[in-house]
């Protein structure tokens, strides 16, 4: 009877389709490893060194597509993807999916219709917008039905963080957990952000490695003091010689857990002409100073912060917000010499006064470069204030605007440039009645106002 059993069970197991479907999809996802471990051993590899590998994640389990998926075809018998998005790792990453969804990074193709954008993709040219804007903020992929794996070939290959995919999920997670080895070590190391985040308007990179930041992780790198492998990686107790981007930004502290949204602890946007207070900045701000904390004092985390808000006031006040003012005269009053964007000199003298010079200032303040902060930072902005955009303005002829810059001159904070001798300034240097102009700047982004002032006139 039990013989019996046993061959009726194994007629049923060759017979039922369903049963046998699985059979065949099996054998299928065997032959993904053997085909590529012959075609393509580098991506073999990398998979087969992987956590992922380890345990017993293949291709399939990453690149099943369901039918009706706009990016699905046909491959070796098997419906699959190439295009691996958040919502496939979200199966298994849930938790990561969801930060990631609502972080800045997820939103960074966000540039497509900006006048970053705007700068590639007509001043220059598509190719440009492709192998440059989109390869860090995202491509929008483009569903090819011609292809042999149905993505366009001018929306893919892209890595881009904020990428818009087929199947209406932002972002790519290989864009920081490259593919396939998708090593937390790599993903932790400063190196990776650097893809992006460098550059004349954003040269977080630049800036961590002229810092003590940076100087401290290249020698523990050296040592081997970093343990950026573990599995457990808490600032001041798996590893204290350094921290990395991912320790301020992602990774865990003794009462912080991992976050997957990179803005979780930034209290201010930096990237906008005018600096702008971040939604629940105070929050934010305690958290980042619990990560400061592991390794720093309390006071001195205090005093980090008081330094850098008053960084962030102070080009903000004294020339952001003067400059923009004189830009909204000029275009109400139609006196820009070239309608299209970016095609008269005033424009470009803007742009690159808050998008490059006034990004580099705050982010050198932000993560402690001085050579950002200064030299490439406040000093071009002020020079460029002073020597280029103010003539180009004024050349103009706009009588609104040139009346407010007589005005912005004669106050306390710019009266220097026209109307005070060497001699002048310097002592009120020496006496420190300059330094007390800027005493009220260093309010924390939740508390600051950016109404005009007695002192300033503005």
């Amino acid at each position: 009877m039990k013989r019996l059993l046993l061959i009726l069970s194994a007629f049923f197991v060759l017979t039922c389709p369903a049963y046998a479907g699985e059979a065949t999809v099996e054998k299928l996802k065997g032959k993904c490893m053997t085909c590529h471990k012959r075609e393509s051993p580098g991506l073999y590899n990398q998979w087969a060194d992987s956590t992922h590998s380890k345990r017993n994640v293949t291709c399939y389990s990453c690149h099943q597509a369901s039918k009706g998926d706009p990016d699905a075809f046909t491959h070796e018998g098997l419906l699959i993807a190439t295009l691996v998005t958040p919502k496939d790792c979200g199966k298994c990453h849930e938790k990561q999916q969801d930060e990631v969804a609502q972080s800045h990074h997820a939103k960074a193709g966000g540039i497509l219709a900006s006048l970053d954008n705007y700068l590639a993709g007509v001043m220059v040219g598509q190719p440009a917008v492709e192998t440059g804007c989109e390869s860090c903020h995202g491509s929008t992929v483009i569903i090819d039905p011609a292809s042999p794996n149905r993505l366009a070939k001018g929306s893919w290959p892209n890595s881009g963080i904020g990428r818009i995919n087929p199947d209406g999920s932002k972002g790519s997670c290989n864009a920081c957990h490259a593919r396939h080895a998708f090593s937390k070590e790599q993903s932790r190391r400063p190196e990776n952000c650097g893809k992006c985040h460098l550059g004349p308007d954003h040269p977080q990179k630049e800036i961590y490695e002229e810092s003590k930041h940076g100087i401290a992780y290249r020698a523990a790198k050296d040592n081997g003091e970093m343990n950026m492998e573990k599995d457990k990686w808490v600032v001041g107790v798996d590893y204290y010689r350094a921290p990395t981007c991912a320790t301020c930004h992602m990774s865990a502290t003794q009462k912080q857990k991992p976050t997957h949204d990179v803005g979780a602890r930034i209290s201010w946007n930096l990237r906008p002409p005018v600096s702008k207070p971040k939604e629940n900045g105070k929050e934010k701000r305690d958290k980042m100073m619990d990560v400061c904390q592991a390794c720093h004092g309390k006071r001195f985390v205090e005093g980090f912060y008081y330094q850098f808000d008053g960084l962030v006031n102070l080009y903000d006040r004294k020339f952001a917000l003067p400059a923009g003012k004189i830009m909204s005269i000029l275009k109400k009053n139609d006196s820009l010499e070239n309608k299209a964007k970016f095609a008269n000199e005033v424009e470009w003298l803007y742009w690159e006064l808050w998008h490059h010079e006034g990004r580099r200032a705050r982010h050198g303040a932000a993560m402690m470069g001085p050579d950002y902060a200064w030299w490439h930072g406040m000093y071009e902005v002020g020079k460029h204030f002073y020597m280029k955009f103010i003539p180009a303005v004024e050349k103009l002829d706009d009588k609104e605007a040139n009346a407010y810059i007589e005005t912005l001159l004669k106050s306390d904070w710019h009266k220097w440039f026209r109307e005070s001798s060497n001699e002048e300034t310097l002592k009120s240097l020496k006496s420190g009645e300059s330094t007390k102009l800027y005493q009220r700047l260093s309010a924390p982004p939740w508390e600051r106002t950016l109404q005009p002032t007695a002192k300033t006139g503005k």
